[in-house]
């Protein structure tokens, strides 16, 4: 197991009383993929000592019922550090809980859209086939994605080229259909083999949580 990626927040409190509570809640956060943690904290208005602690960690200020400083905004965009700002401490607590959400990537799962059994099989070439399926859950379509799954796993994957019921060459089967799939250089299927079709997860990565260099007033 790797180590879980960091939140690392700068925090500026009006108050003791409030710096205290704020680090409190921060403590109580309940978020399994990323560690929180305050790195500097203090009571006062941001300034710049604040953004130069930030841009050595996740380069993000909290402040809670305090202001910053003025002229502040060239220095944050320079340095890259964001902060943000709330008057109620929930909706700050809420906040940091969506950002840590973010914080990871989560990385989208592949999508089975259809599967059937191979009810019969008919020669097509001299090193292709013709499986006959019977689907029983979503649907097969023309230029989607599939493969073959036998007793000891995954053994062919391709894509659906031409798909017929009886003779007609249609674009779509569902569930409940009974459709053909030619296979050209595949020949070693056999009857009772999963057939699933499916959608390759998408290969950029999503975005994740980026300090903007700005203020945010919430």
């Amino acid at each position: 197991m790797g180590k879980k990626p960091k939140l690392e927040i700068v925090l500026k409190c009006d108050s003791a009383g409030s710096l205290e509570a704020v680090k409190n809640s921060l403590e109580a956060l309940t978020t399994p993929d990323v560690e929180i943690s305050v790195i500097h904290s203090g009571v006062g208005v941001i300034s710049k000592s604040d953004v130069l602690y930030a841009e050595t960690a996740s380069r993000l200020i909290i402040g809670f019922q305090v202001e910053v400083m003025p002229a502040m905004d060239k220095t944050l965009r320079e340095h890259g550090v964001e902060v943000r700002l709330y008057e109620v401490i929930y909706k700050l607590i809420d906040d940091i809980k969506a950002i840590a959400g973010d914080f990871v990537p989560h990385y989208p799962q592949e999508r089975i859209i259809g599967s059937g059994r191979i009810i019969a099989l008919f020669k097509s070439s001299r090193k292709g086939i013709i499986i006959g399926c019977e689907i029983a859950e979503g649907f097969f379509a023309v230029g989607e994605r599939f493969r073959i799954i036998s007793a000891m796993g995954p053994v062919y994957t391709g894509t659906i080229e031409s798909l017929h019921i009886g003779d007609a060459a249609v674009q779509k089967a569902s569930a409940g259909q009974q459709a053909g799939i030619r296979i050209k250089h595949f020949s070693s299927a056999i009857i009772g083999d999963l057939v699933e079709s499916f959608r390759p997860p998408p290969t950029a990565k999503p975005s994740t949580w980026e300090p903007t260099g700005q203020i945010f007033r919430k």
